[in-house]
């Protein structure tokens, strides 16, 4: 007797999925043959906890909250090499949010709105880009009543 078990994407929860060779470590991968999703191959069982689609996601969120790799190992668990690797992917989509917009506008076309609020958090974080001459600072606020970034 024997038992059928169907594969689905976790992209696109097909099962449209054939055998695609095995991990060093002798994990079977899966291959996607839908030809409008994006991911399509993918493993079933993941030894690297880092390695799992549902931990990228939350690496570039807490990044984005201000925290360091270390943090971010400390949360996720994984290591410090998979961490980095998912923000270098991250890394190629992203472009600047306001360069295009800043280049267009002249300052008399930027308002600038100013409200009082009863309570905020305000947070800094510096970096440094090439090399140390080269230092940036990003400041945000967040009102805590409404949860809308300020700055």
């Amino acid at each position: 007797m024997m038992a059928l078990v169907h594969v689905q994407c976790p992209q696109c929860q097909r099962i449209d999925v054939v055998q695609y060779g095995k991990q060093a470590n002798g994990t079977q991968r899966y291959h996607c043959n839908n030809p409008d999703g994006q991911r399509t191959i993918f493993l079933l069982q993941y030894h690297d906890k880092g390695r799992l689609p549902a931990v990228k996601q939350p690496i570039v969120d807490i990044t984005l909250n201000g925290s360091g790799v270390r943090d971010i190992v400390h949360v996720l668990g994984g290591s410090s090499a998979t961490v980095i690797d998912v923000l270098k992917k991250k890394e190629l989509g992203l472009t600047q949010g306001n360069e295009n917009l800043l280049k267009r506008l002249a300052p008399e076309q930027i308002d600038v709105i100013l409200s009082q609020v009863e309570e905020a958090e305000v947070d800094e974080m510096g970096s440094f880009v090439g090399s140390k001459s080269q230092q940036r600072w990003l400041w945000h606020a967040i009102d805590h009543r409404t949860g809308q970034i300020l700055a």
